[in-house]
């Protein structure tokens, strides 16, 4: 640990594991140091020991051997499946390492707490990839309302636009199709959004109330005469959602040829068998999928400020926001360097250009800036450096309980008194 580079051990190298070590060895290499990697995957572990010079003693197929070793470094990242977050954290931890946590933190209430008693008991951080509070986007609309230029917020109108084919992809054919398996869809997709919602508003939630369900990628809406996969010959030939064009013809998304086929140099040879023998060749109304396609979240703050938020598969994808205050109101669009400003007594709109927020908000895009944003929150956390956007584990948490009560607001279509929620898990 004498070395002035903090030392970074990674376990799961998948797509977001990946992107944060890459960006520790392209953008803050005078920093971090990766020293190790944990993945069942050849290809991913083996792009982390390529990209890293990792010997072939600090790469494992599983992490277990890995963290059975005395610790070797000063941050673990943990970007597994979301329902194996919960014993290399706590492992980790009790090792003392720090933890940079891909969201959701855990899988359920209890594993959220469990994960925040052992870092606050070992005096270690757990960082949660909230990423989207790191952009420059969100970090400008948390400063006008912070100036009090648009008065006290009221209210809030947030949409998160998943976008069809990426619903498609990871949330009917894809890793996180089945909240038996993974998690629910509020909590894997929306936590970013409660997160954010909650940072913005600067206050307690009180209230939550959800509607929502799986309503079109469902088998009564398959095309009549659709095979179980789209390579056999659909019918239909003007489908979206057809798994020959989106993963075989399209040659340069490789998001959904990596993914598919486990591999990050896939040949068509590759994503063919992928269509034939997994689930992203299935016909996405015949897959084992239960996330909603569709969900409303009402919220209640503190001081009566209410939050409406939409998660919705139908469109082509993107976060829009409204913020009404008592003096203006602000509309912005996330990947959009444009931000509006309504000012109620002069009557005049008046526009704020952040060009960094001109960006790519997807997943390959680095989610606006925010996958970078968080790694530079991670060395401002590690070397003392002070950074608004951070928050304690204990907050991460709170946050994530609006996502689990959401859920059951919506499963049980009941108002949920956060108080009476979060208590059960104290």
């Amino acid at each position: 640990m004498s070395s002035s580079k903090k030392k970074i051990i990674l376990i799961g190298a998948g797509m977001r594991g990946r992107a944060y070590t890459d960006i520790a060895k392209d953008v803050l290499s005078d920093t971090f140091e990766v020293v190790a990697v944990a993945d069942p995957n050849d290809a991913s572990r083996e792009h982390v020991k390529s990209k890293h010079s990792l010997p072939d003693n600090m790469c494992f197929t599983t992490w277990e051997p890995l963290l059975d070793m005395p610790r070797i470094a000063d941050i673990a990242i943990i970007s597994t499946l979301d329902r194996d977050h919960i014993k290399p954290s706590l492992l980790a931890i009790e090792k003392g390492y720090n933890l940079l946590l891909e969201k959701p933190a855990g899988a359920t209430p209890e594993e959220c707490r469990a994960i925040q008693r052992a870092a606050e008991k070992n005096g270690v951080f757990a960082l949660v990839c909230h990423v989207l509070r790191y952009t420059d986007f969100f970090i400008a609309l948390k400063k006008i309302i912070s100036s009090g230029e648009i008065g006290e917020v009221r209210t809030i109108q947030h949409i998160e636009g998943v976008g069809n084919v990426h619903q498609s992809h990871s949330f009917v054919r894809g890793n996180w199709r089945n909240s038996d398996e993974s998690t629910p869809m509020i909590l894997q997709k929306s936590c970013h959004d409660m997160d954010i919602l909650a940072w913005l508003v600067g206050k307690k939630c009180k209230k939550v109330q959800s509607f929502g369900s799986l309503s079109y990628f469902i088998p009564r809406n398959a095309p009549e005469g659709a095979p179980e996969r789209c390579i056999d010959g659909c019918p239909k030939t003007d489908c979206p959602y057809n798994a020959v064009k989106l993963y075989y013809d399209d040659k340069d998304n490789s998001w959904f040829r990596n993914v598919s086929t486990g591999l990050l140099s896939p040949t068509d040879e590759d994503v063919e068998r992928a269509l034939r023998t997994t689930d992203y060749g299935k016909c996405v109304f015949k897959c084992p999928n239960n996330v909603v396609d569709h969900q409303v979240v009402n919220l209640l703050f503190e001081d009566d400020v209410t939050v409406s938020f939409s998660m919705n598969a139908f469109n082509k994808g993107g976060r829009t926001i409204k913020i009404m205050g008592t003096k203006g109101e602000l509309n912005a669009t996330f990947g959009d360097p444009i931000i509006k400003l309504y000012d109620f007594l002069t009557e005049k709109e008046r526009e704020i250009n952040i060009e960094s927020g001109k960006v790519d908000d997807t997943i390959v895009g680095g989610h606006g800036g925010g996958d970078t944003g968080i790694m530079l929150a991670l060395r401002d956390l590690i070397l003392g450096i002070p950074n608004s956007s951070i928050c304690d584990i204990g907050e991460s948490c709170d946050n994530h309980m609006i996502a689990f009560a959401a859920e059951e607001s919506r499963i049980l279509g009941t108002v949920v008194d956060m108080d009476e929620y979060m208590s059960r898990f104290d």
